[in-house]
């Protein structure tokens, strides 16, 4: 799906993002990198993240930072961090060092979605923008709850669901 909305994709179980990330840019990293996700990635084996889960585990900290250090990381000079992602608690072992060395600029907090509601609603309205390419699930309100789960566990192909009343 990503790659038909023009994406290049990355799996991070075959190769390194790092690596990766390099290798497209000239070396020179991405010049933007986004965290959407936050605290809820979890799918990565790197050894950042293992890490993570261990100090989660035994309650060291919250929250698994791997995605932040690999932006800090692969990000290039002067570029900025973006974290719409959410981090609802404690982490440590970012090197803001880097950070600092780079010049990145961070842009973080909660997306304030109701800024792009309406103007969102009357593209996808006048058929500027068609949505319909994620939504992968069509079905009665009644059942959202177990929607949710099969988004949760990933189940079923599951991307976007859209309830009908």
């Amino acid at each position: 799906m990503a790659r038909a909305a023009g994406a290049i994709t990355i799996n991070f179980d075959e190769e390194s993002v790092l690596d990766r990330l390099k290798d497209l840019t000239d070396g020179k990293g991405p010049e933007k990198c986004i965290d959407a996700v936050g605290m809820e990635s979890h799918a990565t084996r790197s050894v950042d993240a293992m890490f993570d889960r261990v100090k989660q585990a035994v309650m060291l900290e919250t929250d698994r930072p791997h995605v932040l250090r690999e932006m800090i990381y692969v990000c290039r000079p002067a570029g900025t961090l973006s974290v719409p992602g959410v981090y609802g608690g404690l982490i440590d072992k970012i090197p803001f060092g880097a950070s600092m060395n780079k010049g990145l600029t961070w842009k973080m907090g909660q997306t304030h979605v109701s800024r792009w509601t309406d103007d969102l609603l009357n593209r996808i309205q006048e058929g500027q923008i068609d949505p319909s390419f994620v939504i992968t699930h069509t079905v009665p309100l009644e059942e959202g709850p177990a929607m949710y789960k099969t988004f949760r566990d990933k189940e079923d192909g599951c991307i976007k669901v859209v309830l009908k009343l």
